[in-house]
């Protein structure tokens, strides 16, 4: 059974940061493209940030700068370190996993505001 588990939301002031972790289990972790999706209310849902298993990543403009993906694969996770966050951030983050099959993480909220 497949399974992506995001922790680290919450709720931050603008400026703040927040680092998400998403921990997989069930797949052949080190095949799969990990990335970090995100949909605010009445928003379709939009790639944050990804990372091959060749190391590539690919990341939102708007977030460039600010937000770093990484990964551990002898750990099976995937971590999102978000800094200056603005209130346009605000969303719930989904893990994402994608080789043959694209799998997804329950998602987690983080809320930006003052």
């Amino acid at each position: 059974q497949v399974q992506l588990v995001e922790s680290g939301g919450g709720s931050v002031q603008p400026g703040g940061s927040l680092r998400l972790s998403c921990a997989a289990s069930g797949i052949n972790f080190n095949i799969h493209t990990m990335g970090w999706y995100r949909q605010a209310p009445g928003k379709q849902r939009e790639l944050v940030a990804s990372l091959s298993t060749a190391g590539n990543s690919n990341y939102l403009d708007s977030v460039k700068g600010r937000f770093t993906i990484s990964r551990d694969n002898a750990k099976n996770t995937v971590t999102l370190q978000m800094n200056s966050l603005k209130p346009e951030d605000t969303a719930v983050y989904y893990c994402n996993a994608r080789w043959l099959s694209t799998y997804w993480g329950q998602g987690t909220q983080v809320t930006v505001s003052s």
